[in-house]
């Protein structure tokens, strides 16, 4: 995570001027509400990745979902991900006296579920699942389940991953 310290009596947000350049940001803006309410699939993949997300091959993006709007060239999305209703990926966070900046990686045939927020520098491995509306403050193994504010482990693939099988029954989502 990068700490970018910001001076003035104010609170980091009213520099964001001098951290990004708002042109840019009104850019990414336009096209992130675009790509937000388009049923299309392949123009949201389009729209964001002409403002610097990668995008890999079958990425899903729900509808409403919210990349980050000040760095979305921070984001790699994997192969086949899903992006659920209403999550969002966020690779800042602006402090009293500092805004912190991190990479935000969602690994192929991951999934974030619907109104899920991923914190900047977090990794979401390969075939991991992430429960509605939590909350991951940090990375999540590949194939393993999260859930939960601030999200933790409910479940792990077992030696069959590809199976459907789990360690614990009690996971979240299809098996």
């Amino acid at each position: 995570m990068e700490r970018h310290h910001t001076g003035g009596v104010r609170n980091s947000l009213w520099s964001w001027p001098d951290a990004k350049s708002p042109l840019a940001v009104v850019r990414n803006y336009v096209a992130i509400s675009a790509a937000r309410v388009s049923p299309s699939l392949r123009l949201k993949n389009w729209l964001l990745s002409r403002i610097g997300v990668t995008v890999g091959s079958g990425v899903s993006w729900g509808l409403e979902s919210t990349p980050d709007v000040f760095w979305p060239e921070r984001i790699t999305v994997g192969n086949d991900a899903i992006i659920g209703y209403d999550a969002t990926l966020l690779c800042h966070e602006f402090l009293q006296d500092e805004y912190r900046l991190g990479d935000v990686v969602i690994e192929d045939r991951a999934m974030i579920g619907a109104g899920a927020i991923v914190l900047p520098g977090v990794t979401v491995g390969e075939e991991a699942r992430v429960a509605a509306n939590s909350l991951v403050t940090e990375d999540v193994p590949p194939r393993t389940t999260v859930a939960g504010v601030p999200a933790e482990v409910v479940s792990r693939a077992d030696a069959n991953a590809g199976t459907g099988d789990a360690t614990d029954r009690n996971a979240i989502g299809p098996d």
